[in-house]
């Protein structure tokens, strides 16, 4: 697959992700190498990297937690100390090899030590290749509550080698499909059709088309002042879901996915009520969208809580909860506000 070049950083795929990382491993005098994994990618991921890089650098391997919940401050103080301790400098190299988790705080770590140090994104996840570490997002969690803390500041360079996909459980595969079948709701009806036209998805593929739509996107707006709040289509219920489940002792976590997945079926039932979307439509999407997600068992106890989440939504603007909505299948209305009775009316459509 061909490289994209976006304003600020290159894509590599595959064959072509070494060669690049050598070539530049080889032109930019580092200090240190860093390769921060969690312990899935630690096991399964990182042999195979450090086989196919070509360097006489130092390389130190950093590895945190797995999971959202070790997504905090608390893990990059860890993490940046244990740079200080071995001696990393502004000339040093931060290689995230992860997940979503992995490469959201280690470019928020890279972005802030010592004012500022290289990172280069290595996603080995479905979700993470398609929409955590492209585009500059970097950050963590504040308590429960999602990617409260962050800047946007771009990596040298994201190396997406689709083999590592080979290593991911099923439902991590799932919770990628819900930013990709996004992607198809808010900007190609075309590039929806193609998971619901074939049971043989060609990942290769779909994932370099899902790149190319989230780039478009950010390029014309990098600091999410307009367009790029269409990719949060979903998320708005979706993180305060997910927020909510992962803090409830009596619930079991769900994956960002498969929150998401909910969001976006809450999503398309408030905009059908809002801004003309096709109740025919939409149902067919929640049939899809169930279809491959299952339902999650949301109570309407459970109602009061989610809604109290949704003020910490980083979309808000002077105190108002603004959502992205569908008017048609890529075409898409930002900061729109929502009474509280069509969110509940929403959480029973997903109930039905």
């Amino acid at each position: 697959m061909k490289s994209i070049h976006t304003e600020t950083y290159p894509i590599h795929f595959n064959s072509n992700c070494y060669t690049a990382l050598n070539t530049h491993l080889k032109q930019t005098n580092y200090s240190l190498i860093f390769i921060l994994v969690d312990e899935n990618t630690h096991n399964f991921c990182l042999t195979k990297f450090l086989q196919q890089v070509e360097t006489t650098c130092t390389i130190e391997i950093i590895e945190i937690e797995s999971g959202e919940e070790h997504k905090t401050i608390e893990t990059c103080v860890g993490v940046w100390n244990v740079l200080s301790e071995l001696g990393a400098d502004r000339k040093s190299l931060i290689i995230n090899l992860g997940g979503g988790v992995v490469t959201d705080l280690g470019g928020f770590v890279a972005s802030t030590f010592k004012r500022g140090i290289h990172y280069i994104n290595v996603p080995t996840s479905l979700l993470a290749m398609v929409d955590a570490s492209v585009g500059g997002k970097t950050g963590v969690d504040l308590g429960h509550l999602k990617n409260q803390i962050g800047v946007i500041n771009s990596g040298e360079m994201v190396l997406i080698d689709t083999s590592f996909l080979e290593t991911l459980p099923e439902n991590q595969m799932r919770s990628g499909l819900a930013e990709m079948l996004k992607h198809g709701l808010i900007y190609s009806r075309d590039y929806w059709n193609k998971f619901t036209t074939t049971d043989r998805l060609n990942y290769n593929d779909l994932i370099y088309e899902s790149v190319i739509i989230k780039n478009e996107i950010v390029t014309q707006d990098p600091l999410e002042e307009n367009l790029r709040k269409t990719l949060n289509y979903g998320h708005t219920l979706g993180h305060a879901i997910e927020s909510y489940f992962l803090s409830h002792p009596e619930k079991e976590a769900l994956l960002h996915g498969e929150a998401v997945a909910i969001g976006m079926v809450l999503a398309n039932y408030i905009s059908t009520e809002l801004t003309g979307f096709s109740k025919v439509e939409n149902d067919k999407i929640k049939t899809v969208i169930k279809t491959i997600f299952g339902e999650v068992t949301v109570l309407p106890s459970d109602y009061e809580a989610i809604i109290e989440l949704l003020k910490y939504d980083k979309k808000n603007e002077h105190g108002n909860i603004n959502f992205v909505l569908l008017e048609d299948m890529g075409k898409t209305k930002i900061n729109c506000l929502v009474s509280n009775a069509i969110i509940v009316d929403a959480f029973e459509y997903y109930r039905a």
